[in-house]
């Protein structure tokens, strides 16, 4: 993603383009803070009345909720869709709530305007929906733990569809809460508590699941709240001659890695050497589409781009390798870096492949084009959707105050992992 701020498109962005074109040279324009302040897109500004019913036993029956969210002075780049499509489709959390009603409201003031900035629209939801689980917890004096896990969506229910739009692909909500619970010794925290009293401080324990939309996508959903352009993102895989291969995105990193995982990702697939892969980005003349690095979705998408590009690589690849192996083509298997004939020793390396795509002198023109060359379009048909659980454990000086951070636990699955090192 690109945390937000700089999603929005900045008048001052444009002008410095346009004074750099007619100076003819570089020109840099730096805000100082309250610059900053009074320009930059801000975050949320939410007023929100929520009711949630119960039965009995403590099972969520409905959730109505009724928000007014402030844009600012003016609408933004993707302001309006932060209260929509990232707020209320969020709004059964992890919970199997079987009826759900959310209505917003924006509303102009004299503020600076709301853009999708640090979460945009998904702590508004989490926030909200935990601090009405735990009234309701209070309200019915029941455990904090067992509220939540009485209305956790069960791990069996997946793809479980919500009242919200969306459809959740998979989840266990139960394990990351376990596993936060047992991290945090939630089972010793009346002891610490009571320790804490004996030096006259309270000591209180706070706990949060929660669920994020990322990899922002899909574009019928973006269409059908009125955005004008295509969440899609696009990859061109380019295989040159030598082997070494040429990776071009639409998406663009300031610091998050792009470049390393998506090197390791065409490396892993197609069995190459790390450093024989280039990634391309941010050169509009080489790559004209794009959607960009925002919503935790470079990844998510743009990689799945990728992917979706190697695979047209591999099928021309074994298209080739049948033809030189004199084979099946359904009888190519390509694993590790190697097209083999299925159930013998005969095989090519990828790089016999490659070469032999663009010095055709042994090769099916009849029916392929030469070249390894291949642009794949992604456009998934649904968010992913990670989720978690946080624990903290705070002690407070009751004289002064001063509140002290003791503790805290975040259990977050993710979902694989393609580089531990950029994610730790």
């Amino acid at each position: 993603g690109g945390f937000g701020s700089k999603i929005y498109h900045y008048a001052e962005e444009a002008i410095v383009t346009w004074a750099s074109a007619k100076v003819k040279r570089p020109v840099k324009w730096t805000a100082d803070r309250s610059e900053s302040f009074m320009s930059d897109a801000h975050g949320r500004d939410h007023v929100t009345h929520a009711e949630l019913a119960l039965d009995k036993d403590g099972k969520f029956l409905a959730l109505r909720i009724s928000t007014a969210a402030n844009l600012g002075a003016y609408l933004s780049t993707f302001g309006p869709a932060v209260p929509t499509y990232l707020y209320a489709t969020l709004l059964a959390g992890v919970y199997t709530t079987p009826a759900i009603y959310c209505e917003v409201k924006s509303v102009f003031t004299n503020t600076v305007p709301v853009d999708a900035y640090r979460g945009a629209g998904r702590p508004e939801a989490s926030y909200l929906l935990e601090r009405l689980v735990d009234t309701a917890a209070a309200e019915l004096k029941m455990d904090r733990v067992e509220i939540r896990r009485r209305n956790f969506i069960p791990t069996n229910a997946f793809p479980y569809q919500t009242p919200v739009a969306v459809q959740y692909d998979s989840g266990d909500y139960f394990a990351t809460l376990d596993a936060a619970l047992k991290a945090a010794d939630w089972a010793g925290f009346a002891g610490r508590k009571a320790e804490a009293q004996k030096r006259g401080k309270l000591r209180g324990i706070g706990i949060s699941t929660y669920i994020e939309a990322c990899g922002v996508a899909p574009s019928n959903i973006a269409g059908a709240l009125g955005a004008r352009a295509g969440l899609y993102e696009v990859a061109n895989v380019r295989v040159n001659p030598t082997g070494s291969i040429t990776v071009m995105t639409g998406t663009h990193t300031h610091g998050q890695g792009h470049e390393t995982t998506f090197a390791q990702l065409v490396a892993a697939t197609l069995g190459v050497a790390v450093d024989q892969v280039e990634v391309v980005h941010g050169d509009t003349g080489r790559i004209p589409f794009g959607m960009g690095t925002y919503g935790s979705r470079s990844l998510a998408v743009g990689g799945s781009a990728v992917v979706k590009a190697m695979d047209k690589i591999v099928a021309k690849g074994k298209k080739i390798a049948a033809h030189l192996l004199e084979a099946s083509e359904g009888d190519i298997e390509f694993k590790d870096g190697k097209f083999t004939v299925a159930g013998t020793d005969k095989s090519k390396t990828f790089g016999d492949i490659a070469l032999a795509a663009y010095v055709p002198h042994n090769y099916p023109l009849d029916v392929l084009e030469p070249g390894l060359d291949e642009t794949a379009f992604y456009d998934p048909k649904n968010f992913t959707f990670p989720g978690g659980c946080h624990v903290a454990e705070v002690e407070i000086d009751p004289d002064t105050g001063v509140t002290t951070l003791v503790n805290f636990t975040a259990v977050d699955d993710v979902g694989r992992v393609i580089n531990p090192m950029i994610v730790e």
